[in-house]
């Protein structure tokens, strides 16, 4: 059973939440360091990390999956969040230039659909951000924050449902290398835990970081095509009886 929304905002006000949502908002900007002109998706539970694009973006929309449910934001003025199925989201296609998937596709009974409908909602060359639970790593063993609920996934298991959704990885980084647990001594120490991790590239990070972009045409396997030539196969006719030479013809 996925958390409910007011669990996961409860995470992100805790001192852990806070310094989860820093180290993973450094990913997000060297990853997209601008996106002035673009339309920006937080889908799952992205608003503590889409207040990064709002000054800078063309449009910023969260939209939040039907069983975790939905609460206002931002705080103040129009709201620009949604309750919707990530397996039909309710936009064009071709409609977003990035999207954020967050606390999203560990939850789903079926992540494929949701892969699948985000390739139809990116526009062409449109790119998506992808940050699931590493299934080798402390975070997803501990249920204390949102990492550690649902299915968490391998490198490999990431790059298959990419691919079958037609969503080609162009980056690959891990995040959270620090412990999940929220004592003030780990919390202060969390940005040198999160950086050396980072330098040493070490495996067992807290969640995967996956940026991929968004495959036009289907790849079609040729296969080489097997003429068969008719043979033409002998007919073998009964032979005529030998007619006797005392036999006068009718």
């Amino acid at each position: 059973m996925p958390l409910d929304v007011i669990d996961i905002r409860g995470f992100y006000a805790s001192a852990l939440g806070r310094v989860t949502r820093d180290c993973l908002t450094l990913a997000l900007r060297e990853a997209w360091p601008r996106t002035q002109g673009l339309s920006v998706m937080g889908l799952g539970f992205a608003i503590p990390y889409l207040d990064l694009f709002r000054s800078e973006a063309d449009r910023v929309i969260s939209l939040m999956p039907e069983r975790q449910g939905v609460i206002e934001w931002p705080q103040g003025g129009p709201s620009a969040s949604i309750l919707a199925a990530p397996s039909a989201l309710p936009f064009p296609d071709s409609s977003i230039d990035r999207a954020l998937v967050i606390h999203a596709l560990e939850t789903q009974d079926r992540p494929q659909d949701l892969l699948n409908e985000l390739w139809r909602v990116l526009s062409p060359g449109g790119h998506a951000i992808l940050i699931a639970p590493n299934r080798r790593g402390l975070w997803a063993r501990i249920d204390r924050t949102p990492f550690g609920h649902g299915q968490p996934f391998s490198r490999r298991q990431l790059t298959d449902l990419l691919r079958e959704a037609l969503l080609s990885p162009v980056r690959w980084s891990e995040g959270l290398h620090f412990p999940p647990f929220g004592g003030s001594l780990l919390v202060r120490l969390a940005p040198a835990l999160e950086a050396a991790g980072h330098a040493l590239a070490l495996p067992f990070s807290g969640v995967h970081i996956v940026e991929a972009t968004k495959l036009l045409y289907r790849p079609v396997t040729v296969t080489k095509s097997v003429t068969r030539r008719a043979a033409l196969a002998p007919v073998l006719l009964p032979a005529p009886s030998p007619r006797r030479l005392d036999e006068t013809p009718l």
